[in-house]
């Protein structure tokens, strides 16, 4: 496949190269329609046309990585958009799946700042000194926790976070408190009218549904210990990041804690042509991803090429160490 320098308008040296894309004509599996995975979708699709006007990425909407796991499993879809938390599930074989799913392979990684946030009431944390979410079981205090509904790994993550300091189902109903399962923008209508005390969910910082909270009710960030994310990280291949001070009201430190991220992925099934136009497409025409929302703008060829759970497909793999993005 003939060979091109990179544009420099991505940040790599002019020395690098990549392979020419082909024409691609994918199905893309990702979430609910209008959500930043549908948007995602249509930034690929665009960075595939870009080198090639025949080219196709077709978005369908799906329940999300999970889901899209599934259906790569299945052969059903041709590409994935997947936490990286979810697809280190599914290569152990873990809840909801039967079995490992082995054969799921990276064309690149999309984001990885989605970070777990705990906001409690600030009415609640000053009359029971709570800090940090490693204070709540100690404290006895009465609290109603929303936790995202049973197939959001988000769910997954905070439960696992929570338990790590005492906080569960059985105690919270102890002290007069209770999980109750809700999204994002379901737990910030909670919040507001009384019916929560506490939220968590991973998403970008700022999301909308965090300034729905931030606008209409008094909340905290609560801190995470070390450790809690130490084992979050290990056991659901997360991450670690800095909430930066100031990015809610009443937040006057930065607050650590797990990130989660996002990976496009293929099959080892899928062709090295397409595996590789797709990835140096995405490569060459990055701009169309970052333009999709504001909080893409991050999106760097490094981090593109960033290992994570999965292999990356070899085609891909050859792209990124044709640009010197992989040794």
């Amino acid at each position: 496949m003939r060979l091109t320098a990179l544009a420099a308008a991505i940040g790599i040296a002019a020395t690098s190269t990549v392979a020419v894309a082909e024409p691609v004509n994918l199905t893309l599996s990702g979430g609910n329609p209008g959500g930043l995975w549908s948007l995602l979708g249509a930034g690929i699709d665009r960075a595939a046309k870009m080198d090639d006007g025949d080219s196709v990425v077709t978005y369908q909407a799906t329940g999300g990585g999970f889901a899209n796991i599934g259906l790569l499993g299945a052969g059903n879809t041709d590409l994935g958009l997947v936490h990286d938390a979810e697809a280190k599930i599914a290569l152990q074989g873990g809840d909801p799946f039967q079995a490992p799913i082995e054969n799921m392979r990276a064309i690149g990684y999309m984001y990885n700042w989605a970070p777990m946030h705990f906001f409690l009431e600030r009415s609640v944390a000053e009359e029971y000194d709570i800090d940090g979410i490693d204070d709540i079981a100690s404290s006895g205090a009465p609290v109603r926790i929303g936790i995202n509904r049973s197939g959001n790994i988000t769910s997954n993550i905070a439960l696992h976070m929570l338990e790590a300091v005492g906080v569960t189902e059985e105690g919270l109903e102890q002290a007069g408190g209770q999980f109750v399962r809700a999204g994002a923008n379901e737990q910030a209508d909670l919040i507001q009218d009384g019916r929560l005390d506490m939220i968590t969910n991973g998403i970008f910082i700022n999301h909308s549904s965090f300034r729905a909270v931030n606008e209409n009710s008094d909340v905290v960030l609560l801190t995470v210990p070390e450790d809690v994310i130490a084992s979050t990280n290990e056991a659901f291949g997360t991450g670690t990041l800095a909430i930066p001070a100031g990015s809610y009201p009443n937040q006057d430190a930065d607050v650590e804690t797990v990130t989660l991220g996002a990976l496009l992925v293929a099959t080892d099934g899928m062709s090295d042509e397409a595996a590789g136009s797709l990835a140096s497409s995405i490569l060459n025409n990055i701009n169309e991803v970052r333009a999709v929302h504001s909080a893409m703008g991050a999106l760097t060829p490094e981090l593109l090429a960033t290992p994570s759970v999965l292999e990356f497909h070899p085609a891909a793999e050859a792209v990124y160490k044709d640009a010197g993005l992989l040794q």
